[in-house]
């Protein structure tokens, strides 16, 4: 039942994301995502508000003679204060109005002026002269269409599904542009479902628009955790993929105070210099060669060795590292040359990541996942708890894991993982760390390598090289009689061809041209 209401939300999702797309008109996807998501983010503060408004106003229980219109009430309970001029109805009543764009725009100046902490956050793009009003108006009836029901909790979540789904689309509408913002959701539930962050600090120094920020708000859910035992930060160099991300955070109700933007990003300005997080989840842009790392030699972050000027894989890698806690997990995706560069002293880097115990798991990834690159991609999890502390002592060890030939394609240019292989992967990896873990070697999937055998292979770490290549089922059928029915099918093949020419020929002669 819960699948069958699961995919009928999608279709619901796709519908609404393509009556939205239709109104688009001639706008570019990159300033149209902004006017949409607004909207959305706009309907979803308006019923949270209204539902609170409700409540108050019957003066039931705790709001005994309590005024509606406080914005304390508002405050005390976590619920963003939607001034008169921003609720839904009121916009929604003046949808067809030419002034409807300004309207927006002082909506959202009004609610930012009652929510601090959404100051400089929302869009005020909607009263720009090459929107066009009508088509305003049929995305206000259109988002206005998305709370169905009276049940607020389940159209609160709707909304936050449709915003999510948005995000993706409008990656893939932009294409290389929209990459930089999203990740796609099979790489985040991947990277989520293996190191599990339960409880602790949550770290992404490039978070993008917050994907790894809710698919672990959505794993402790998931697990019947507590929400409030986790703490996020992050930074983001980019502002308006930085207001996306506050924004998808607010839609969720989780505290974003410490995601933050400069423009210089994490590298020449770090924002959070003294944390120490539990768990790392990040995708930073691939061979990032634009990074400033000749002003930054010396370092005390490079404490592994400085990383070349002309590409930032090593940089992120070690400046992850550097915020890691004493028992905490990492999962970066880099390009898949992080593996096995010897370029610029990278490969000293790698080979003292792998000296000093840090490297737990590689994980290799299909073609197709991403929206913005071809490039084939991994995923470093980096662990400083692979001396015990709970799992089995597997110092001088990495798994290896193969997954460039796994999930399915979604649509003819993109790849995604099913459940049953993220399960897969992610327990492979999970019983591999346990103490009494049932744990083996697959041929062409898996391997656990010890050092000798990594240096071996001069510290390359590309699992294609550990795992080998799987061996080809045996279906029983004799050599001798696969090759008889071959040729027998060579042979009908050639007689088909003898005879379709033969027609062609015949059909030409008909219209008055010859063929020899």
């Amino acid at each position: 039942m819960a699948k069958n209401n699961s995919q009928k939300i999608e279709q619901f999702e796709k519908t609404l994301f393509k009556a939205a797309d239709k109104l688009r008109k001639n706008m570019d996807a990159a300033e149209y995502k902004h006017i949409v998501l607004g909207l959305i983010f706009l309907k979803y503060i308006s019923d949270s508000f209204e539902e609170l408004y409700t409540k108050i106003k019957d003066g039931k229980g705790d709001f005994s003679g309590a005024n509606p219109e406080d914005p304390d009430e508002y405050r005390a309970e976590n619920v963003f204060f939607v001034p008169q001029i921003a609720r839904w109805s009121y916009l929604h009543s003046r949808a067809k109005l030419p002034s409807i764009g300004k309207d927006i725009d002082d909506a959202m100046e009004a609610i930012e002026k009652e929510n601090t902490t959404l100051k400089g956050i929302l869009p005020k793009v909607y009263a720009r002269p090459n929107l066009d009003k009508a088509a305003l108006g049929g995305l206000i009836d259109l988002i206005g269409n998305i709370a169905l029901g009276n049940e607020a909790a389940k159209s609160k979540d709707l909304l936050g599904r449709v915003y999510e789904y948005f995000l993706g689309e409008f990656a893939n509408a932009e294409g290389k542009k929209g990459g930089q913002f999203y990740t796609p959701k099979s790489i985040v539930r991947l990277m989520v479902e293996m190191i599990e962050p339960y409880k602790g600090r949550v770290f992404d120094p490039a978070c993008g628009s917050g994907g790894m920020f809710i698919m672990s708000e959505k794993f402790i859910e998931s697990h019947q955790g507590n929400i409030d035992d986790i703490s996020i930060y992050g930074q983001e160099s980019n502002q308006t993929t930085y207001r996306l991300c506050r924004m998808n955070l607010a839609i969720r109700g989780i505290d974003g105070s410490q995601v933050k933007w400069n423009t210089e990003g994490s590298f020449l300005n770090d924002l959070h210099k003294d944390l120490k997080a539990d768990f790392v989840l990040a995708n930073p842009p691939f061979n990032d060669s634009d990074w400033s790392g000749q002003l930054l030699q010396n370092d005390p972050r490079w404490q592994y060795g400085t990383p070349p000027a002309s590409n930032a894989n090593y940089a992120w890698l070690q400046h992850m590292i550097y915020h890691l806690s004493p028992k905490g997990v990492m999962a970066c995706v880099l390009a898949n040359g992080s593996l096995s560069s010897q370029t610029n002293k990278e490969g000293e880097i790698r080979k003292s990541l792998v000296k000093n115990d840090l490297v737990d798991c590689i994980v290799a990834l299909p073609k197709q996942l991403f929206y913005n690159t071809s490039i084939p991609a991994c995923i470093w999890f980096i662990s400083r708890k692979r001396a015990g502390n709970g799992d089995r002592k597997r110092t001088g060890e990495i798994l290896f894991i193969d997954a460039s030939e796994i999930g399915f394609m979604a649509d003819r240019t993109h790849r995604e993982f099913t459940e049953e292989d993220i399960a897969k992967i992610a327990n492979t990896y999970h019983e591999w760390r346990k103490r009494d873990g049932k744990y083996d070697d697959i041929k062409g999937f898996c391997k656990s390598a010890n050092l000798e055998e990594i240096a071996k292979h001069n510290f390359v770490l590309t699992p294609g090289r550990y795992v080998g290549i799987k061996d080809e089922e045996d279906d029983g059928i004799p050599f001798a009689d696969k090759i008889a029915e071959l040729t027998s099918k060579l042979s009908e093949q050639m007689k088909e061809e003898k005879r379709l020419d033969e027609e062609i020929k015949k059909q030409l002669k008909n219209i008055g041209f010859h063929l020899e």
